[in-house]
């Protein structure tokens, strides 16, 4: 039975948070978006990754008792919000492609009774004759748009079949449309209101900031090694390592496997039923590291992922925002680590080209496309505070002056001491080989290797031959790249790219310009946000209380992280309570969880504090819950 109020106490929305997932506050603009799907007045919620917007369509739904539809791009997220959910005690119910017969009737039946407070369906089955007769006769109320700037040709991730979404407002006019998205610059934002017809929407963007991510963007020498010396960092730990191609997946995994890490590779070119194992092994934390293409992530919600890697850029800033966003969904610190190059740059110019001809995309899809990537390439090249430059690119101010929790204001980016004459050495090499030829083979001339093309062309007699003879390769190669990032070095367009000299490069090469050459620093700082998170948590007891959620997750088939998040399994390692309501007073239990896990780790606890002398209820109130 719906019930339609004008205004709801705030106490009411809280109860129920606190009922199902354990909280006792509301975060920033949580509340405002509750009450537009209350009040059923449109809405635009922009909230970055881990800021809590499926809060603000599940609320609603529960407190009016009504069904509302909430439209999801993935089965995999669709699944995991409703495990989640069902495990919090809320009835929330899906339908997609892949269900028995018997699962889509048994699942239509409970819809058509109004047993469930949410359905999840995706954007093709949502305005299907079948789907919309049985929804029709429930008179819906509110509708919530998932990853909404799908729907945008300005946006990082257009999909076509959410085109159709726009007829919403046209079949059930007195239904409430709510778009959620957590990466949308103003123009996006715009475009989504327009093409699902918002009326008069309240309008909500968060702060895109999180203080809790530490970004580091440093020269790509060796991905391989780069990235297993970061995640050594997080032994035992999940992470996700992005590269640009399947084939550059596939090479990461294996190099991570060689070197005993429990890791597997995903990508678009695999079957169906091999992509959803690896979510899976990687959901249940059977693995710790997944290589990925841009296919993996919209569909994880594990909150406990503690570093992303970019093993090369990313082609916009929305989509890095987006895939580090996975990161410490949980509020706890984790890494955000790009290894940049210039040439990632001119790998994704020519696969936009490419990808434009094949598709015969109008001009101006070409060009957002290429605004987007020289956006990216600039946040690469730039050394300023990260969190700043993310934040001024959404259209927000960062008022911070040192953000402690980046490459930039931990002290981490170094220069290379020599860095005008190295400069100097590259550019005269291009100079002797007459501009004639790529970066590959100035670099081999540098180095003095013995080739078949260096020896036809007779330019092992060059001055510049064995200039840099020692020098490790990669490290060359990047710094080729950094002065053609830099301006100080040009290049064809052609299928064999041939390096140029132009004008900057003389006034180098003159003495006249001084360069700067950027090296990864061996030394990593640790955030202050890392000492706070871990502050009066006993680790032994963090380890146990994992292993007992894993060991319970296995057993129901679902994964670990909808039972407790680290941040909770942290606060009961700070806290230890002794009781029930102890228990009930740590942020993430609610009273569902607590009458269904409660005893279990009540036990693990007394057990473990028994074992190593300590007293139980040990800090109160310490931390805020939400």
């Amino acid at each position: 039975m719906k019930i339609d109020r004008l205004s709801w106490p705030t106490a009411d929305i809280l109860a129920v948070v606190q009922r199902y997932w354990g909280f006792s506050g509301l975060r920033p603009l949580q509340e405002q978006a509750i009450r537009a799907g209350l009040e059923r007045r449109d809405s635009l919620v922009v909230m970055p990754t881990g800021g809590g917007k499926s809060l603000c369509y599940q609320v609603p739904a529960e407190l009016a008792q009504r069904t509302d539809i909430v439209v999801s791009p993935l089965i995999s997220l669709m699944k995991d919000q409703v495990d989640g959910l069902r495990e919090c005690g809320y009835p929330a119910g899906a339908l997609y492609s892949g269900m028995s017969v018997a699962a889509v009737r048994e699942t239509e039946a409970e819809i058509a009774a109004g047993r469930y407070r949410l359905v999840f369906v995706a954007p093709e089955r949502l305005l299907t004759p079948r789907f919309l007769q049985l929804i029709e006769r429930l008179q819906i109320s509110a509708f919530a748009i998932d990853e909404a700037h799908c729907i945008s040709h300005w946006g990082h991730d257009f999909r076509p079949e959410y085109r159709q979404l726009a007829g919403i407002k046209s079949r059930f006019p007195q239904a409430s449309v709510h778009a959620y998205t957590a990466t949308a610059t103003e123009r996006v934002r715009a475009d989504i209101a327009e093409q699902l017809r918002l009326q008069n929407p309240a309008v909500l963007v968060g702060i895109f900031d999180r203080p809790n991510l530490v970004y580091r963007i440093v020269p790509r020498v060796d991905a391989q090694s780069q990235v297993l010396e970061a995640l050594r960092r997080h032994r035992g730990e999940a992470a996700i390592v992005y590269c640009i191609s399947r084939k550059d997946t596939e090479a990461m995994a294996a190099a991570l496997q060689a070197n005993r890490l429990s890791a597997a590779f995903y990508h678009a070119g695999m079957e169906a039923d091999e992509r959803r194992r690896t979510q899976d092994a990687f959901a249940s934390e059977e693995i710790d590291v997944v290589a990925a293409t841009v296919a993996f992530g919209m569909g994880i919600d594990r909150s406990d992922v503690r570093c992303v890697i970019h093993a090369a850029m990313p082609k916009s800033i929305e989509h890095y925002q987006q895939e580090t966003g996975r990161a410490g969904r949980d509020g706890l610190e984790a890494e955000c680590l790009l290894l940049y190059s210039a040439a990632d740059f001119l790998r994704w110019e020519s696969l936009i080209e490419k990808s434009a001809a094949e598709a015969d995309a109008p001009d101006e899809v070409i060009a957002t496309a290429r605004g987007l990537l020289e956006q990216m390439r600039r946040l690469c090249a730039g050394v300023h505070c990260r969190h700043r430059r993310l934040s001024e690119y959404f259209g927000q101010e960062y008022s911070n002056p040192n953000c402690e929790a980046c490459d930039v204001c931990l002290n981490e980016v170094e220069g290379l001491a020599d860095a005008t004459i190295t400069a100097q050495k590259i550019l005269s090499c291009v100079a002797r080989v007459g501009e004639r030829f790529g970066a590959e083979h100035v670099v081999d001339v540098l180095l003095g290797a013995k080739t078949e093309r260096v020896r036809r062309w007779r330019h092992e007699q060059l001055t510049t031959y064995g200039l840099m003879k020692g020098a490790n390769r990669k490290a060359l190669s990047n710094m080729v790249y950094q002065l053609l990032d830099d301006g100080l070095l040009d290049r064809t367009a052609d299928e064999r790219p041939v390096l140029l000299l132009n004008d900057a490069s003389w006034e180098v090469l003159r003495g006249n310009r001084a360069v700067r050459l950027l090296q990864p620093k061996t030394k990593i700082s640790k955030s202050r946000f890392d000492e706070e998170s871990w502050e009066g948590v006993d680790r032994g007891l963090f380890e146990r209380l994992r292993m007992l959620r894993r060991e319970v997750a296995e057993a129901r088939r679902v994964p670990a992280y909808v039972l407790f998040s680290d941040a909770t399994l942290r606060d009961m390692a700070r806290v230890r309570p002794g009781s029930a309501a102890a228990l009930l007073g740590v942020r993430g239990v609610g009273e569902r969880k607590l009458a269904d896990l409660g005893q279990r780790f009540l036990e693990l606890i007394a057990s473990y504090c028994r074992a190593n002398s300590l007293p139980l209820n040990a800090a109160t109130g310490g931390r805020p819950r939400r």
